[in-house]
């Protein structure tokens, strides 16, 4: 069953908690586990964790399930209440990468350590980002290279938005101008929405945002230019990546994953990784992820340890030569 985005949003923000109780039970089962996440219902991060709270349930991990949106302070208020969570498996983290890859960069003091202060489960999911051009940019503007070319051209119209400050989108931003010698203008939205809107109404030429926030409004008044990932996207086949057009070091994705607090057995996260993998494998949550040109990426929990230290290895040095700091602008 084919899933409209727009309707899917809706429903899952009229869900409330999103409590979810079981037909079997299990002789390991929680009885009542919660995912904690740093956003609202109907975002991207809740959308998945509800999906997930219902396989958490049907394949017996819980009796119960229910998703809690920690929201403020840009997602670290849910990585908090899961550090100082109990570690019997019932209270699961899902956030994106950046509260735990970027943040320990952006933030002086963080309340949490992303290392020490949690156990790697299991990736979620990932997605690229996409550049955008609206009315505001001539049609002869195909590329990225085109897009930096014509903003040098026109330096009062060298602005492009991202959907938050402090952002990696925001960084990527800073990262084309500097890499093509444009003064280019960084302008942060709260949300990608309203940037959109204002691109398509003429008044923001261009865009830095998730490959998902494209996917509606995908046509010929918001022009695709470029993927970020290693490999072009499913989702966008025929959009070169920024690497295929000449950055060669600008390769980035992003992922939300789960983690549970440190401390927790073994046995526990082994459960839980197990119950993950196979949730993400079904057709039912691929189907509902890819209206956000988000794909399924399972791994194991030590795979996650991995991927998020070379995250901070990747995005350390970017925000150190950008000189951005979320306590004071930089």
């Amino acid at each position: 069953m084919h899933i409209n985005r727009r309707n899917f949003l809706s429903l899952s923000a009229a869900a409330g908690l999103g409590i979810f109780t079981p037909v079997v039970g299990h002789a390991n089962t929680i009885g009542a586990a919660r995912i904690i996440t740093g956003f609202p219902p109907g975002t991207t991060p809740d959308i998945l964790a509800r999906r997930i709270s219902e396989k958490l349930v049907s394949t017996g991990y819980s009796k119960s399930a229910v998703v809690e949106n920690r929201t403020g302070a840009g997602g670290q208020l849910a990585v908090s209440a899961v550090k100082n969570g109990t570690s019997d498996g019932s209270i699961i983290l899902l956030t994106p990468m950046s509260m735990l890859g970027v943040y320990p960069f952006t933030y002086k003091k963080l309340p949490y350590d992303p290392i020490k202060d949690l156990t790697p489960v299991s990736n979620g999911a990932r997605f690229d980002y996409g550049i955008g051009v609206g009315p505001a940019v001539p049609e002869s503007v195909k590329t990225v290279p085109d897009l930096m070319t014509w903003f040098k051209a026109n330096p009062g119209s060298a602005n492009m938005a991202s959907p938050a400050t402090g952002s990696t989108l925001h960084f990527v931003t800073v990262m084309l101008g500097k890499s093509a010698g444009v003064d280019l203008t960084h302008i942060g939205y709260r949300g990608s929405s309203a940037a959109i809107q204002d691109m398509l109404g003429g008044t923001l030429p261009a865009i830095c945002a998730p490959l998902g926030s494209f996917i509606d409004t995908y046509n010929g008044r918001l022009r695709l230019l470029a993927t970020s990932g290693a490999q072009r996207s499913p989702f966008t086949k025929n959009i070169s990546t920024l690497k295929e057009q000449g950055y060669s070091d600008m390769v980035f994705s992003e992922w939300y994953g789960f983690f549970l607090p440190t401390g927790t057995d073994k046995a526990i996260v082994t459960r839980l990784n197990e119950t993950l993998r196979s949730a993400l494998d079904t057709q039912d949550i691929a189907t509902t992820l890819a209206q956000f040109a988000m794909e399924p990426a399972p791994t194991s929990p030590e795979e996650l340890a991995a991927t998020l230290q070379a995250d901070m290895k990747q995005w350390g040095p970017i925000v150190k030569s950008i000189g951005f700091s979320a306590d004071g602008a930089g």
